[in-house]
């Protein structure tokens, strides 16, 4: 079952918001699909991390064995469909990513550190965005006037 992330925000200034590294962390809280537990703790799952799936399945971000039912379930980034969020899209939902899930399936999203985005109008790059306050602000020198990323959400949607 494929699930896909949906961000949404207001731009200001600022367009091409994204993920950036096979290392950014992707904090999610998860779902057993058999007993319906929920994670208590954030987990993160990163396109470099790759384990094997029982009976040589291939492989996945993450394999875990759930801890009320003992099920074993996976996610797995699909490195493909990670999209950047634009300032045309600002204030509608889009989807940025899409997981792989067998057994569970995503309920929550922690955004933190590892987003990057350009000046809508410059080449100005902000490399260091941590979303995790939902907000962001900065300021474009060579447009002279502030830019920022507004009211974050999110939602998963099935594919």
């Amino acid at each position: 079952m494929k699930f896909g992330l949906q961000f949404k925000a207001s731009l200001e200034n600022v367009t091409n918001v994204r993920p950036v590294g096979d290392d950014f962390r992707w904090y999610l809280k998860l779902k057993c699909g058999n007993c319906g537990e929920v994670s208590d703790k954030w987990q993160y799952i990163t396109l470099l991390d790759s384990m094997p799936l029982k009976g040589g399945r291939g492989s996945a971000s993450m394999v875990q064995k759930c801890k009320l039912c003992s099920r074993e379930n996976s996610i797995d980034i699909l490195r493909d469909t990670i999209t950047p969020y634009n300032a045309e899209d600002s204030e509608r939902y889009k989807t940025i990513v899409q997981f792989e899930c067998r057994g569970l399936e995503p309920v929550d999203f922690q955004p933190q550190a590892g987003f990057a985005a350009s000046g809508a109008e410059t080449s100005t790059q902000f490399p260091e965005i941590n979303l995790q306050e939902k907000d962001w602000t900065d300021y474009d020198e060579k447009a002279s006037e502030s830019v920022g990323i507004y009211e974050v959400t999110y939602q998963f949607i099935k594919c």
